[in-house]
């Protein structure tokens, strides 16, 4: 079977603010097949200026309390870049690119759909990691 790949409408460089682009991010993140004892919060880095554009730093970072513990064992993060190009018009999207915190593989909304498997494996290392310590 096929996924849909579920996107958002994003925002143009005019219409951009920091906080747009953080209700952007919980809008994405709302479209994601993520069961519901997942919980997360998502903040705002940092703004990087390049010579060809202005990038927008956010994390979410994502974990699974339980009434036993109530404070996760692990986290895992997933990391977004909102892009502001300096040569399109501002009438044109921002772009969006992702990556999740044990991965240097970017991301982009539009082409691949996120897996719940993803975060799953990331705190299932981290947790077998402190166990070896």
């Amino acid at each position: 079977t096929k996924h849909v790949i579920r996107n958002i409408l994003w925002t143009t460089a005019k219409n951009f603010t920091v906080e747009r682009g953080q209700e952007q991010i919980e809008e994405l993140i709302s479209t994601w097949d993520i069961h519901e004892s997942w919980l997360h919060h998502s903040e705002f880095l940092e703004e990087e200026e390049l010579k060809d554009s202005k990038r927008y730093h956010y994390r979410a970072c994502w974990g699974i309390p339980t009434c036993r513990k109530p404070i996760p064992q692990a986290t895992a993060s997933v990391y977004f870049v909102i892009v502001i190009s300096k040569f399109k018009p501002d009438t044109a999207s921002v772009e969006v690119f992702y990556r999740l915190e044990s991965s240097r593989l970017i991301r982009r909304p539009e082409q691949c759909q996120f897996r719940e498997k993803w975060l799953k494996d990331i705190i299932e290392n981290k947790i077998v990691c402190t166990e070896r310590l």
